[in-house]
């Protein structure tokens, strides 16, 4: 650790992601300086040093980098035209090819094919006549049409289930967009990878369970064969090696029977990767520090079942109640959001040996 003492890590973000990278640098000794255009944001509070400016203000975001030794990025929307020019003359090791891959769903799906992983059917669709074509392209009714950017969370999209739902895209025409299939998929998985170019490690693969197009539960380990848990580790180490990323990538895969379909990817660390804090030997957010302050690489080995669930506005006051509980193997993160709205991602909580069968039983009741 004497060799990472002193070094600084520049973020640009300051949300709980960095929040929580902040966190585990100060542990390895490193200094951390963010950049958000929220004074108060949550990493802002932790951090060294903090600079309020636009992500896109090139000034600001030089300042950053001159007062950092290595720069990470929290969110994968930093502008390439800003971004570029400070990958080729600052220390970012992640580079911006990451983040240029996967701020188009469209560029994002065909670079998973040409590596080699599966995914639906897709096809671009920017207006009424293309709409249609991409439609049939998709295999037909049902499908989703998706905006090709900016898009989270269940953001610009639209499921597709006959030719009277088209008119629902009308108001996306003007801007690029995708139609994908409609995926019957049993559940849906995370692997979160992390590698330094010699050496890569996959987190133990966990199930995904959404609410209202919102991430709301994480559950470790998934339920199934383990030679499909295999595949999907080695398919996601062997695609990270592929594509040349280091740092951190975060991909869902959609699972139907014994075939997986890649859906999305993120260069940084991912909400569905939060249980590792306290659910797992080492945890995605260290991992990353180490990575950028040239350390070597931890594998992972998971302590025990684990469950996160989600805190968003609405189940603020529900995980207050449960923090005062202080209860043993239940850690209740709370991101110090000023304004709360019932969908906004607030908090998390993980429960450490407990089963997903056990969090309905046992817990579920408290967040209805």
């Amino acid at each position: 650790m004497s060799g990472t003492k002193g070094k600084t890590i520049g973020v640009i973000g300051a949300g709980q992601l960095g929040l929580m990278l902040a966190e585990e640098a100060h542990k390895l000794g490193a200094r951390v300086v963010t950049l958000d255009p929220v004074a108060d944001a949550p990493a802002a509070r932790v951090a060294d040093e903090h600079i309020v400016a636009a992500y896109d203000d090139r000034a600001a975001l030089e300042e950053l980098c001159r007062r950092s030794d290595v720069v990470t990025y929290e969110f994968e929307n930093v502008p390439g035209e800003v971004l570029i020019p400070l990958v080729e003359r600052y220390n970012i090791p992640q580079g911006f090819q990451p983040l240029y891959d996967s701020q188009d769903r469209l560029r994002e799906k065909r670079n998973a094919i040409e590596h080699g992983l599966r995914t639906p059917r897709f096809a671009p669709a920017d207006d009424r006549a293309s709409l249609v074509a991409a439609v049939r392209e998709a295999g037909g009714f049902p499908c989703v049409f998706k905006t090709r950017t900016l898009g989270y969370d269940g953001h610009g999209q639209v499921v597709l289930r006959s030719e009277e739902d088209l008119s629902k895209v009308e108001p996306y025409f003007g801007r690029p967009g995708i139609v994908e299939e409609f995926v019957a998929f049993d559940f849906e998985v995370s692997a979160i990878v992390v590698g330094d170019g010699t050496q890569t490690i996959c987190f133990p693969v966990g199930r995904n369970i959404h609410r209202d197009g919102i991430l709301d539960l994480s559950v470790v380990p998934a339920a199934m064969p383990e030679a499909l848990r295999t595949r999907i580790v080695r398919e996601s180490k062997r695609f990270m090696q592929a594509c040349g990323y280091r740092g951190i990538l975060a991909i869902e895969y959609f699972v139907k029977g014994d075939e997986i379909y890649f859906n999305e990817m993120a260069p940084r660390p991912h909400n569905s990767g939060h249980w590792t804090i306290e659910g797992c030997t080492t945890n995605q957010f260290r991992e990353l520090a180490r990575y950028l302050l040239g350390m070597p690489l931890e594998e992972p080995q998971l302590a025990a079942p684990t469950v996160m669930k989600n805190i968003l506005g609405r189940d603020l006051a529900a995980a207050e109640a449960i923090a005062r509980e202080e209860r043993p193997d239940v850690y209740v993160h709370l991101y110090g959001k000023r304004e709360s709205r019932p969908l906004r991602k607030m908090g998390h909580i993980t429960y450490v040996g407990l089963s997903g069968e056990r969090f309905a039983e046992e817990w579920a009741a408290r967040f209805e």
